[in-house]
């Protein structure tokens, strides 16, 4: 299967205006009122993120692009001969989207995954309300996100063997220390050069989704959009930082769907052709205190399981 990016992500809100005022104020984003809910842009796009009316706040669904009708007939044949059950989208899911094309299934872990045929847009120009020159998007697609992969072999396999996507690096996660608990977390990339456009994280999550990242162009646009999260009130999700894996310089903060916004610059793209599948054995190279966030919560957690 060709799946060339992450295209986009669908989130459900019980006050999308949330994520409006979160959107313009804080991460720089464009906000526009299309039919079925609202459009977050990022670039040319009609919208990149997608939020919809819904009786909770979460992540909803991860839109796959495929670019050509013969891909999605293709794609399609290739769930057909996994047994996987998919289903067509309804004409407002289609329209809230803005694809010509759309078929949803869930992966073994009960996420739901999109694959979307092109994309419907007028090609306006992106201007961001806090003045964001532009989020580095193109061939590698939206960013990347964090999805929970409680049954995380089976849905690494799924990942791999049916929808095509290759293992970048995987990290074990050992938030109480040596000898604490363990969670593994694998990060996974599909036909673009962005190091991961998903990642699985051994756990659940009841947002359904640790973190999705938005990539800017300079070290200065992260720093602008840490003002803005300060002078707006927004929680602190993790400190500034450097990851091992993809060199992305950034912060986490927390969104209105209950899972966190990671901001950053310089993410590495790679030549998949030279890479090595590697096991990081630190996430950040300096900074990224998780305690501040969630990683205080989360470490609660493992304890009472512990």
């Amino acid at each position: 299967m060709d799946i060339a990016g992450y295209a986009y992500a669908v989130i459900q809100s019980r006050q999308p205006a949330d994520w409006r005022r979160f959107a313009e104020d804080v991460a720089g984003f464009s906000a526009h009122d299309v039919p079925g809910g609202l459009a977050l842009r990022i670039d040319e796009r009609a919208g990149r993120l997608f939020i919809e009316q819904g009786d909770d706040d979460l992540y909803f669904a991860s839109g796959w692009e495929i670019r050509s009708e013969r891909a999605f007939d293709e794609a399609l044949a290739t769930l057909g001969a996994h047994g996987v059950e998919y289903y067509r989208a309804t004409p407002a899911e289609r329209a809230l989207r803005h694809v010509f094309d759309m078929v949803w299934f869930r992966d073994p872990s009960g996420n739901r995954h999109e694959l979307a045929l092109g994309f419907v847009a007028s090609f306006e120009r992106f201007c961001s309300p806090a003045g964001v020159p532009a989020f580095v998007t193109g061939d590698l697609g939206l960013g990347h996100h964090v999805l929970p992969a409680p049954n995380i072999a089976e849905t690494r396999n799924f990942m791999i063997d049916v929808l095509g996507f290759g293992l970048a690096d995987i990290l074990i996660h050992r938030p109480m220390g040596p000898g604490g608990p363990e969670q593994r977390i694998d990060f996974m990339h599909c036909a673009n050069g962005r190091h991961h456009s998903l990642a699985l994280f051994e756990g659940e999550v009841p947002s359904g989704c640790v973190h999705l990242m938005v990539e800017v162009e300079t070290m200065d646009e992260v720093g602008r959009a840490y003002d803005r999260m300060l002078k707006a009130g927004v929680p602190l999700m993790a400190t500034l930082g450097k990851h091992t894996n993809d060199h992305m310089t950034s912060f986490y903060m927390a969104t209105p769907g209950g899972f966190a916004l990671e901001y950053g610059y310089g993410g590495r793209t790679i030549d998949w052709d030279r890479h090595t599948v590697f096991e990081s054995t630190s996430v950040s190279l300096w900074g990224h205190d998780f305690s501040v966030g969630f990683g205080a919560a989360e470490q609660s957690q493992l304890a009472d399981a512990a």
